[in-house]
């Protein structure tokens, strides 16, 4: 791989130091990237802070330029893929996807309509709520989908008006700083810096003066130290945190068709997703059914090198992830649990782990209780309808859930009782650039995504305009105007 540079005020930007970045699926570091210094941080927020003078003036240009990068990330679809695959880990082919669909959610955004809202307009006043930019937004990307997520960002931050700085996950720096270096051509110098480092960069940019809002999305424990170092200025924060998303099997449900679409969803990026499947509630009177479909399913993915072109599912994408998944599912087995398939490393160089089903396990084991994120998926019987929900509901995770059935109304009333951000019914992982996600409860504070996403990067404001011939006094709400 060619070095690999940030983006600080429309500048290549090397850095005195490097860390390495690692091929998941062989282990070994293939890249590396460079270590932003405070200075080199200060100097992109002060860039950022320059930048968006200009930039919130002009909402048209700020359209069509979202419609040059999503044209931008297309044509680079073969250049930016590779570099993804080898730092992610995932499937060549989803590599592309996610390049992709980082191009749809510039162009959704682009286009969609922000009119403001009247509340008063007669003899008395002219009133209208209009959102205005929150300014600089300081914003962190995870490491299974650094790219979309990144954009899940980018796009309505700019649209609202705002500059960024943007720091991707160390473990999967490199694609996000091609697409910086790629946008330059594209996009005005300091609208988007783009930084890479550790943890420490993290803290410094959370807690730094410059930025109004603070955009995270990763793991529930750095999402409370985001929001503790946000705190003391008062930045806004957007973030986005971890999942344990059930999904209950109802007793009419056809085994053989939840099954395939329940792995699916729950082995989807090889489980490295926030809001896939987690655990499977299955009553017992199709229990049987469902483990051994599902098994099926399991046993039959092709996983190996995301290079190879009959690869499903990839490694684990880093070292700590993949020792955490090792741990849940031993301690699931050390706990009585079998492993119907899988339950083991791998014995191949990189962080492979076998796609793994699991039974005899039920809630107050770890692996139902915490979020794996990994390729390894546990499966639970139940009897009653009230306890299974209630089972569902009594974890500090809100993010999604689903719940499965012949009847589709009788499958969604017990999808309305879920507590989480999204539901869905005879399906799971259904997002999209106009579907507000986030999180109920440690999942996550506020939404992405969506004018409500778009919402998060803003600023409420009223304008109060009096009518000729009005002293300004309103004395039917006791407003006065000054």
């Amino acid at each position: 791989m060619s070095d690999f540079v940030m983006t600080i005020a429309g500048d290549s930007v090397p850095a005195a130091d490097s860390f390495g970045v690692i091929n998941p699926a062989t282990g070994d570091v293939f890249a590396h990237a460079p270590e932003c210094t405070r200075e080199q941080l200060d100097a992109a927020f002060d860039s950022a802070a320059k930048a968006q003078r200009d930039w919130k003036l002009d909402e048209a240009a700020r359209r069509s330029t979202l419609l040059s990068m999503a044209d931008a990330l297309m044509a680079a679809a073969g250049e930016l893929a590779p570099i993804l695959t080898a730092e992610q880990g995932k499937p060549l082919a989803e590599a592309n996807v996610e390049v992709f669909a980082s191009a749809i959610w510039c162009q959704y955004f682009a286009n969609l309509e922000t009119p403001a809202q009247v509340i008063q307009d007669d003899a008395e006043a002219f009133v209208q709520v209009v959102r205005r930019p929150v300014g600089v937004v300081a914003a962190i990307t995870p490491w299974n989908f650094p790219l979309t997520l990144a954009f899940w960002k980018i796009a309505p931050a700019l649209l609202a008006g705002n500059t960024m700085v943007l720091k991707p996950s160390p473990y999967t720096p490199l694609t996000t700083l091609k697409v910086a270096e790629i946008l330059r051509d594209v996009m005005p110098p300091g609208v988007v810096n783009t930084v890479s480092g550790g943890d420490q960069l993290g803290a410094w940019m959370t807690g730094h003066p410059v930025p109004r809002k603070v955009s995270f999305t990763g793991s529930v424990e750095t999402g409370k130290l985001v929001a503790q170092s946000a705190a003391p200025d008062l930045k806004r924060v957007t973030l986005e945190l971890g999942g344990n998303d059930p999904a209950i099997v109802l007793d009419d449900a056809d085994p053989a068709m939840v099954s395939r679409a329940i792995f699916a969803a729950a082995f989807a990026n090889n489980g490295q997703v926030c809001s896939a499947v987690k655990r499977v509630y299955v009553p017992e009177s199709l229990y049987d059914q469902v483990v051994q479909a599902i098994t099926v399913e399991a046993a039959a993915v092709k996983v190996g090198d995301g290079t190879e072109p009959d690869s499903k599912l990839g490694p684990i994408n880093n070292a700590p992830q993949y020792e955490r998944v090792k741990e849940l599912v031993a301690d699931a087995l050390s706990h009585g649990a079998t492993a119907t398939t899988g339950g083991r490393a791998m014995e191949r160089p990189g962080y492979f782990f076998e796609p793994t089903i699991l039974t005899g396990v039920t809630d107050g084991t770890r692996i139902v209780d915490e979020e794996q994120f990994g390729p390894a998926l546990p499966v639970i019987p139940y009897r009653e309808i009230d306890d299974v929900v209630e089972r569902a509901n009594g974890t500090h995770f809100g993010l999604s859930g689903s719940v499965w059935g012949a009847d589709p109304e009788r499958a969604a009333a017990v999808a309305d009782r879920l507590e989480c951000g999204t539901t869905w019914v005879n399906t799971h992982l259904a997002l999209a650039p106009n579907q507000p996600f986030g999180g109920f409860k440690w999942s996550g504070v506020g939404s992405e995504n969506g004018p409500w996403g778009l919402s998060e990067f803003t600023e409420v404001q009223a304008v109060y305009r009096a009518k000729e011939g009005t002293d300004g006094l309103n004395l039917s709400t006791g407003g006065i105007y000054s």
